[in-house]
């Protein structure tokens, strides 16, 4: 079998379908502690080292959703304490961290989605049902970089002619305005190429074809097994009500009943998926480079 990112892009988008669908809407602590560690690997993994940044930005923004909850809603029997006639519950508290966690699980998630489907993958899944949603959503992503670098580009002419001026809050602002009019018109005025190219080479006026260099393989039918399986099982232990948790007015326990294990089990197993399956190839690497 491949690496992850190798894998067909319709499995691909159908594993993040999978973790990311039961992730948003179960508010079990143990689903979103799986959700949250699994994402965590798995950016790790893909990542290596250089991602102190987004660990860093999604941390804060983890504390300060953690935080806002138990200060605007007062929910709940068990108070903490009491600040400005304002009780502090312990139900607030937790149910704050716990969406913050998610939220930030799906991020983790979202991240690693934008560092593996790129997009000819986008265009690849869908180009078949929908060739105009494909087309913008390929082009979207191409004008992302494009605008980023022409941005730093008259920021860095501003500030050789000697136009753009920090001193101050408002001729940052100003010089910032400035840029952002460039970039404006630059980005319009390349579409509007863009659109008379697209014409004069004739796009719309025949039945479009494509090319693609992607195969759906034995690897990629027996990783949808392995994804869709576990995404069954979850699912179903779900539906019975096995692995409901309620936050007001008191918070209620975690049932560990077999349905619930079998659940949780299977939701971990599917987001620790992509990481064994990195963690395989990797130990496989070792190993062939040790025989050399």
């Amino acid at each position: 079998m491949r690496g992850f990112e190798e894998l067909n892009p319709a499995v691909l988008m159908t594993y993040y379908l999978c973790v990311i669908g039961t992730a948003m809407f179960c508010m079990d602590p143990v689903v979103i502690g799986i959700s949250l560690a699994g994402a965590c690997a798995l950016f790790i993994t893909l990542d290596g080292k250089r991602g102190a940044r987004t660990h860093l930005s999604f941390f804060l923004l983890f504390l300060v959703m953690s935080l806002i909850n138990p200060i605007w809603y007062h929910n709940g029997v068990t108070v903490l304490f009491v600040v400005n006639d304002s009780p502090i519950t312990l139900e607030a508290l937790a149910y704050g961290v716990c969406a913050s966690a998610m939220i930030v699980s799906v991020l983790y998630r979202l991240r690693t989605f934008t560092m593996i489907i790129s997009a000819d993958k986008l265009l690849y899944v869908f180009g078949r049902l929908s060739p105009q949603l494909s087309l913008v959503l390929s082009m979207a992503l191409r004008f992302v970089p494009l605008i980023r670098a022409q941005t730093t580009k008259v920021r860095s002419s501003q500030k050789a002619l000697g136009i753009y001026r920090g001193d101050n809050i408002a001729d940052t602002l100003k010089g910032e305005a400035r840029i952002f009019s460039i970039t404006a018109t630059w980005a319009l005025e390349n579409g509007i190429i863009t659109s008379d190219s697209m014409e004069a080479r004739g796009y719309g006026e025949h039945r479009r074809t494509s090319f693609s260099v992607f195969r759906f393989t034995r690897g990629d039918a027996l990783f949808l097994a392995l994804c869709l399986v576990p995404s069954a099982v979850f699912i179903a232990a779900a539906a019975t009500g096995e692995m409901s948790f309620t936050f007001y007015p008191a918070m209620s326990g975690i049932s560990l009943t077999p349905l619930s294990a079998a659940g949780y089990a299977s939701y971990g197993f599917l987001s620790l998926l992509p990481c064994i399956l990195e963690w395989k190839e990797d130990i496989r690497w070792r190993y062939l480079i040790s025989r050399i």
